[in-house]
């Protein structure tokens, strides 16, 4: 129950303040409107920065179901394990965008454009190609999990307390350098949950959830998800002697 109790509260923070730095950046009468796409991208690296730090010490901190799937199919976490932290994950996510909701509510109604409030709790991509967007989301996900797979490799001599500060770090420049196509998900339950809350929550003005979108958010970070692992394990873990 660890593991459960560790990825819920992590993703929750992750989702809070991941969808929080949106609302505030996108909503009307926000004080942190139009603060632009720099802004949004850092607070999500701030956000998986300290979702990890709450949840490490618990269950490792994945907060993502595709960076579960790649640990379990490199034998980092067993199978029996998969379901507690998905589970974790996708309840965590939920509870996360239903916070960020209250903490906006008055906001909700004095923003007119519903594609704006969508935006808010999941990704839209910004040209609708499913090839590309696709594609987009699985070449993320392989960075991310290259990037945390690097962080974790003994050789880099990193600090066990500086990491979830670099995996942060590696989620900005993901946002800054390939986010522009689709929001950058790379993340299944970071979309699905709050696309969910969207559609259940009694939001003024909103449209429609975009449903027919959203299994590119989670189709192509678990394809990321498993390729990254791949690629790490064995184009780069048998380089390091200390790996």
């Amino acid at each position: 129950m660890g593991i459960f109790c560790g990825e819920l509260v992590g993703t929750m923070f992750l989702i809070l303040l991941g969808d929080g730095v949106v609302a505030n950046s996108c909503l009307n009468e926000s004080k942190g409107n139009k603060a632009g796409w720099f802004a949004i991208t850092a607070g999500w690296g701030l956000a998986v920065t300290l979702g990890v730090y709450i949840s490490g010490w618990a269950s490792g901190g994945h907060l993502n179901p595709a960076v579960t799937l790649a640990m379990a199919s490199l034998g980092k976490i067993t199978t029996d394990q998969i379901p507690y932290y998905i589970g974790g994950q996708l309840i965590g996510a939920f509870l996360g965008a239903v916070l960020v909701w209250l903490a906006f509510l008055p906001h909700w109604s004095r923003t007119p454009d519903a594609s704006t409030k969508l935006g808010v709790f999941c990704t839209i991509p910004a040209i609708r190609h499913t090839l590309g967007n696709l594609l987009s989301e699985v070449i993320g996900t392989v960075v991310l999990v290259v990037g945390a797979l690097s962080v974790a490799n003994k050789a880099n001599k990193i600090g066990d307390g500086f990491g979830p500060a670099l995996i942060g770090i590696i989620v900005v420049s993901i946002g800054l350098s390939l986010g522009g196509p689709t929001g950058y998900a790379i993340n299944p339950a970071r979309d699905l949950m709050p696309r969910l809350a969207h559609a259940l929550l009694p939001i003024a003005g909103k449209g429609p959830s975009d449903w027919s979108y959203a299994w590119i958010p989670i189709v192509g970070p678990i394809i990321g998800g498993i390729i990254g692992a791949i690629f790490y394990t064995f184009c780069l873990q048998g380089l390091s002697p200390l790996n």
